[in-house]
């Protein structure tokens, strides 16, 4: 008897969770861009930082769903990446088509 196996090809994500994804970074980026251009924001540091944190550990759950490569563990949510890793995950996502 002969065995033959089959390699399994990765699944695609799921496009709707791709798209919720999405929308939330964009959401969080919006988010971010209100909070720098509002000086009269309450405890506008301490919401910057939230909102960054937030946008960060986002992008990098989309990395992961786009199957990219991430050189450090996954970040907790009161981490922040630095901003050219930060560039490098949005420009990687943005090669590969998503937009927020």
């Amino acid at each position: 008897m002969t065995w033959t196996f089959r390699t399994r090809s990765a699944r695609a994500p799921d496009p709707l969770v791709t798209l919720r994804l999405q929308m939330r970074l964009g959401q969080l980026a919006a988010e971010l861009r209100r909070v720098e251009e509002d000086p009269d924001v309450y405890a506008r540091a301490h919401h910057w930082f939230a909102v960054q944190g937030a946008y960060d550990a986002l992008l990098r759950e989309a990395c992961r769903l786009a199957g990219l490569p991430m050189d450090t563990a996954p970040l907790r949510a009161d981490e922040r990446s630095a901003a050219d890793e930060r560039l490098r995950e949005e420009l990687e996502l943005s090669s590969r088509g998503w937009s927020w």
